[in-house]
């Protein structure tokens, strides 16, 4: 479907059009489950695979995939000394921590990042459980410590008898890790920011964490020169008229807790969006953080594309479910073409030792004709 250029709609129509696209899509789902999303499995570079002409413009859902989910560490046993003294960042301001012993690690974050971190140094056999984003391959048997979502499990912790507890924060409740200090488990709250250079600093906060600043620094300059690479790759392909440049956003889904948010600056999203050199059209409307997705900004946004987590499109009931739930989606440009692309929850915002492989993944997603 050939792009509409359409100004913003104005707000008294607003409703009728979403009754009448309500009307359009109401009977787009079947009883029959989700159907897959093409691939693309060609593992060539980006400059010798098939890609569309116009990638503004694409009809259908793609999922972007890993080639595999294993992460290969910079080191196989890289030195550690302890005790070291490290920066925390505490919820009352900054403060000094003493790590004495690492040799049983907890590594918790919404993203998984922090756990993928550890095992990018070298140092994963130190790690005794998981969160539920840590998904890359070699953690599967490790014991979840967190339940109901993102929700730890004081308990489970405990129980595993960890030395070391790194978390950013970002899955708690907060209150139980700072808690977990009282009963002698030391707890490192590290400044973990979702960009592609806060994943260098993540390795090398981690790395001093560990008792291991000299691997911080090498899978730092390792995830530096590989994203640099995986950016100049993706540059190369990008239609020359910047007419023709996607126009992205991000929108993160749960069916379940009836949450729909679009992701703006600061989230992560928006690194992606720019290394794959796509239109951040969040920022165009200067959405920043995560916020609920409104009617009014998504039509104004009129994405070409929108990413999403897969077991995200899951819970809503696949592409057809969700158009038919959110009759303003179905109004953009990517909803009237269907043009979804997801990742697996685990890999697409988890900043470390797999950001150039993600924005590769991403990139064949949406450039590439599926093999």
């Amino acid at each position: 479907m050939t792009r509409r250029q359409t100004s913003r709609p104005a707000a008294a129509s607003l409703a009728t059009m979403l009754a009448a696209t309500l009307l359009l899509t109401g009977c787009a789902t079947t009883g029959s489950g989700i159907a897959p999303t093409p691939v693309v499995t060609d593992d060539r570079p980006l400059s010798e695979l098939t890609l569309y002409p116009d990638p503004s413009d694409v009809e259908g859902p793609t999922t972007a995939v890993l080639p595999n989910e294993a992460i290969e560490p910079i080191a196989v046993d890289p030195t550690v000394s302890l005790p070291v003294t490290v920066t925390s960042y505490d919820s009352d301001g900054e403060v000094s921590v003493e790590v004495a012993d690492a040799s049983r690690v907890l590594a918790l974050d919404l993203a998984g990042s922090i756990a993928a971190t550890v095992w990018g140094l070298g140092l994963g056999d130190r790690l005794v459980g998981r969160d539920t984003s840590t998904t890359f391959e070699g953690t599967a048997d490790l014991p979840l410590v967190t339940s109901s979502g993102h929700t730890i499990n004081a308990e489970a912790v405990i129980a595993l008898r960890p030395t070391l507890v790194l978390t950013d924060g970002t899955i708690g409740p907060r209150d139980v890790l700072e808690q977990l200090r009282q009963v002698g488990v030391t707890v490192v709250f590290l400044d973990n920011e979702p960009t592609f250079d806060g994943a260098a600093q993540l390795a090398r906060d981690v790395g001093s964490a560990l008792g291991a600043p000299a691997a911080g620094e090498v899978l730092a300059a390792a995830l530096e020169a590989e994203v640099a690479a995986t950016v100049a790759e993706i540059a190369e392909i990008l239609p020359a008229d910047e007419a023709l440049r996607p126009r992205v956003i991000f929108l993160y889904l749960r069916g379940s807790s009836g949450i729909y948010y679009l992701f703006g600056e600061g989230s992560g999203a928006d690194q992606l969006i720019a290394g794959l050199g796509g239109i951040d059209v969040a920022a165009e409307l200067g959405w920043s953080g995560e916020r609920p997705m409104t009617d009014e900004a998504l039509i104004a946004a009129d994405p070409d594309v929108i990413l999403v987590m897969t077991d995200g499109l899951e819970s809503v009931g696949g592409v057809d479910a969700l158009l038919a739930a959110k009759p303003a989606i179905a109004l953009t440009h990517a909803g009237q073409n269907r043009r979804f692309v997801d990742m697996a929850d685990g890999d697409v915002l988890s900043f470390g030792p797999r950001s150039a492989a993600v924005l590769d993944a991403l990139a064949r997603a949406v450039y590439a004709v599926p093999s």
